[in-house]
């Protein structure tokens, strides 16, 4: 059974830093795209960002480029984003998500093939 479980959401000022992990079971994780998508409440799940774990390509979208670096620790089956600058307006639920494919296109990441999501983590950033 394939389970992402994702952590270290919480509440900071503007300006302040959060790591987000998620930790992933059941599946291969080294032959997935894995990625970071928010829901701010009103708007679409957007993709923040995402990587191939087999190593390879990393996305970002446009408005966390130069403030959010996706990383991961292969040994420990975990994906990481850390956020630094944040905004008020990268207040959302974040998800984590694993798919067998990844790509960005039109500013859009968007994950392709059987995927799989965690339940969120919220970060709430206040100015």
């Amino acid at each position: 059974q394939v389970q992402l479980v994702e952590s270290g959401g919480g509440s900071v000022q503007a300006g302040g830093s959060l790591r987000l992990s998620c930790a992933a079971s059941g599946y291969t994780y080294s032959s997935y795209c894995m990625g970071w998508f928010r829901q701010a409440p009103g708007k679409e799940r957007e993709g923040v960002a995402a990587i191939y774990t087999g190593g390879g390509s990393t996305y970002y979208a446009d408005s966390v480029k130069g403030r959010f670096t996706i990383s991961q620790d292969n040994a420990k089956n975990t994906l990481y984003l850390q956020m630094n600058s944040l905004k008020p307006e990268d207040t959302a639920m974040y998800y984590c998500a694993a798919g067998e494919g990844c790509a960005r296109a039109l500013g859009v990441i968007y994950l392709y093939g059987k995927d799989y999501w965690g339940k969120g983590t919220l970060v709430t950033i206040s100015s």
